[in-house]
């Protein structure tokens, strides 16, 4: 080994050891880990296994039976957020199931039911005959911040109760569901997640459920993503009420195209982009307010809409029945004109 590496080897643990206010040795054989480093360790590990102490029994491993998929079986992971026996997990886990079953961290199986499941947000709730049981409470996503550290419970793989950690690496992120929609901030972290991970829960330090976890990008390292915590509230309590979210509608289809310019400047448009109506529905809010297919939506209740993941935002559950406005090009027109959204069906 040359001198430039002992060198470097002797700069690096003078380092370390000024870092904890003490003299640098006068000799050091090789590299070593200061005392502050290993106290910010050990701290890290300490956070780490008291938040999967205090978890880790409210976390469970969720077995489906599927007729669509030829009977066969599949399954994820969940986690208890009521002691009542409410139990979070994905709608890709728990969709279409005909039959479900919980398993325990100690050992005990329980029939579970579909209480409701929401594509849309990739949410489902089921629940067991149970009481009392560990729950893992509903933290703040809001409050995240970028390198924050997590830690996912789960069963990837088949392999149970399985623990990984990380951080944020990114917030606000958007992602596509099978659905179609998007689901909003949406956190990404590099805490491993493997198929079987789907459901489970995504923890900050405080053992706070900060996410649910839903998806990796199999060919990368480290990109994965769960639901934030803030818009699982806003979806639990209506899966409890409804067994789904309400949504309005219109009764449009379409796709998104850009304006012309002229359009843009003549109106004084916002935005470059909108949606062009292909298709309406015979009786829906549109076809009675007065839309044509070849029409370009472009504002909805006074919001700007750039293409149909903003209208899809704009259609929350309390716009159904509440009387607003949709704006429009038409050739060289742009109108105004009076909607009522509808309710979607019930999928």
């Amino acid at each position: 080994m040359g001198s430039g590496t002992s060198w470097r080897f002797r700069s690096m643990s003078t380092i370390l050891t000024l870092a904890d206010g003490g003299s640098a040795p006068s000799q050091s054989p090789g590299p070593s880990t200061g005392p502050v480093d290993a106290e910010l360790l050990d701290a890290y590990s300490r956070a780490v296994s008291g938040v999967v102490e205090r978890t880790a029994p409210a976390v469970v491993s969720v077995e489906v039976h599927n007729r669509r998929r030829g009977g066969g079986g599949g399954g994820g992971s969940g986690f208890v957020f009521t002691p009542d026996g409410f139990i979070l997990t994905n709608s890709h886990v728990a969709h279409g199931a005909t039959k479900t079953d919980v398993a325990f961290a100690d050992g005990r199986r329980l029939r579970a039911e579909l209480i409701g499941d929401d594509p849309d947000t990739d949410l489902a709730i089921l629940r067991v005959d149970a009481s009392s049981l560990v729950a893992a409470p509903l933290g703040d996503s809001a409050a995240l911040r970028v390198g924050q550290v997590v830690i996912a419970i789960g069963n990837p793989l088949g392999f149970q109760s399985t623990v990984t950690a990380g951080v944020v690496s990114a917030l606000g992120r958007s992602f596509r569901s099978v659905s179609g929609r998007l689901i909003d901030n949406v956190i990404q972290t590099d805490a491993a997640l493997n198929p079987g991970n789907s459901g489970g829960p995504l923890l900050d330090s405080r053992g706070s459920v900060i996410g649910v976890n839903t998806a990796v990008i199999l060919p990368a390292q480290g990109i994965c993503f769960a639901v934030a915590a803030n818009t699982v509230k806003l979806v639990v309590g209506q899966l409890i009420a409804h067994g789904h979210v309400r949504r309005a509608r219109i009764g449009v289809g379409g796709q998104n195209v850009s304006l012309p310019r002229l359009a843009v400047r003549a109106h004084r448009l916002m935005q470059p982009s909108g949606v062009l109506i292909t298709t309406i529905e015979p009786g829906s809010p549109a076809a009675r307010a007065g839309l044509q297919p070849g029409d370009i939506i472009v504002a909805f209740a006074g919001q700007p809409v750039h293409g149909i993941d903003d209208l899809h935002r704009l259609l929350s559950g309390d716009r159904i029945g509440a009387a607003t406005s949709v704006a429009a090009v038409r050739k060289a027109e742009r109108l105004e004109l009076p909607i009522t959204a509808a309710e979607t069906a019930k999928p």
